[in-house]
Order: C-alpha cells, then sequence, then structure tokens
C-alpha cells in the first residue's frame, strides 16, 4: 500500500474518537440536556452513531428555538467531568511525538468547543504537538464545511490539496476531507464496509494509531 501513497506535509485530525475517548462525559451531559428538555436519553450507542455536527449546528435541530437553554445545561454538566474523564487512544502519543520529530506540520480540527478542546489538548501534554488546534466556532463555520481545515493550515505555508491528510473516525470527517480536496483518512478499528460512505470514501484506513504510523515511516 505505502507504494501508492504519497507522503504528506500536513496530518490534521479529528479529536473525539480519533486521537481521544471522551464519550462518557459527552454521553453523560447530553442526557442531562435531552431529560431537562422533556426528551428520552440516548445509550452510549446512539450518542455514538448519531453525534457528528457541531453544537451550535445540531442543538438548534434537536431542540429549537430553546436550544440555547439546552446549551447552557449542557455545558455546565460537559465541564464537571471532561477533564476527568478524558482517555488518550492507545498509541497517539507514541504516534503524535513522532510524526512532530519526523517534521510534519499536526494541526487538530475538531467540532468540540474550542475552548474545551484546547483545554484537553494542554491536560494531556500534547500542545506542543499541534501548531493549530481548531475547534466549533473557533471558524465562520464548522465541519463538514472545509473553512476549520484552511483554519488549521494558516501560516504554514501549506494549502488543502493532496499533500494534507485529514484523519478522523465518522462520515462527516470523510465528507469535511473531500470538500477540503485533501486525503481524507479514516481511523477506526473496523474496516469500512461497501458503500458504508457514500460518496466520500476512505482514500486509505488504519485501524488505530500506531498502524498510521507504522505507514509514515515507510513514506521516507
Amino acid at each position: 500500500m505505502a507504494s501508492e501513497i504519497r507522503r504528506p506535509k500536513a496530518i490534521l485530525f479529528d479529536w473525539d474518537n480519533t486521537l481521544v475517548n471522551n464519550w462518557l462525559a459527552i454521553n453523560d451531559a447530553l442526557n442531562t440536556t435531552l431529560i431537562a428538555m422533556g426528551q428520552v436519553p440516548w445509550t452510549m450507542e446512539e450518542t455514538l452513531g448519531r453525534v457528528r455536527k457541531s453544537l451550535r449546528d445540531s442543538f438548534p435541530e434537536m431542540f429549537g428555538d430553546r436550544w440555547e437553554d439546552a446549551a447552557k445545561i449542557f455545558y455546565e454538566r460537559f465541564e464537571r467531568a471532561h477533564i476527568e474523564k478524558l482517555r488518550a487512544k492507545d498509541g497517539a502519543d507514541e504516534m503524535l511525538e513522532e510524526l512532530k520529530q519526523r517534521g510534519f506540520y499536526l494541526a487538530v480540527v475538531s467540532n468540540k468547543t474550542g475552548k474545551y478542546l484546547r483545554k484537553e489538548c494542554e491536560h494531556l501534554g500534547w500542545g506542543g504537538y499541534f501548531s493549530h488546534i481548531v475547534g466549533a466556532t473557533d471558524a465562520e463555520r464548522d465541519k463538514p464545511d472545509p473553512e476549520p481545515l484552511r483554519k488549521a493550515l494558516e501560516g504554514s505555508g501549506h494549502a488543502l490539496g493532496e499533500d494534507v491528510w485529514y484523519v478522523g473516525d465518522a462520515d462527516i470527517d470523510l465528507e469535511c476531507a473531500n470538500n477540503g480536496a485533501c486525503v481524507p483518512v479514516l481511523i477506526r478499528e473496523k474496516a469500512p464496509e461497501n458503500g458504508e460512505f457514500g460518496d466520500h470514501q476512505p482514500a486509505i484506513h488504519f485501524k488505530s494509531c500506531l498502524e498510521l504510523l507504522s505507514l509514515v515511516r515507510t513514506l521516507g
């Protein structure tokens, strides 16, 4: 596979379920919100399958005119536990450290609200790995719009295109990568099924952070 893949100049990463696991805090805050707003709480499986868009894009759809009240409930609950429940994905730290040493430009693009995203990154001691950490509302529009990808490359000398990988675990990440004309990379244990991602198929699939690192080592 390595002979068919070009060495990227920049690698941009999604955050949740790509580099870290913070779903316990997300599911807890979301269910607190749903119950407070008179709706049925979601199972963890439902949360994993449904949470894709940023809060500013998803909550108006879920809660209508009351979405700002719902957002306050969500953030109050999430802020209490998101650091405590945060866990790095296996191999993520080793991967990031070596990619940085090898001279790759690294950044984060996530639909998690920017201030929480940066707090989590600092808590893990990863601030030095990334040139930009772009969360929801940091750009004019959120994923799957490519604007956050452009913002993540500001000042780097790199432009969106075939020299940039965007690495994520979900359909919205692949769509965002395609919208930005960069290489869509899927990272999750389960291989993509036939037609699973419609028009937004991954160019590369890795089962883990260490598998991504192993492939990059062969690219020089």
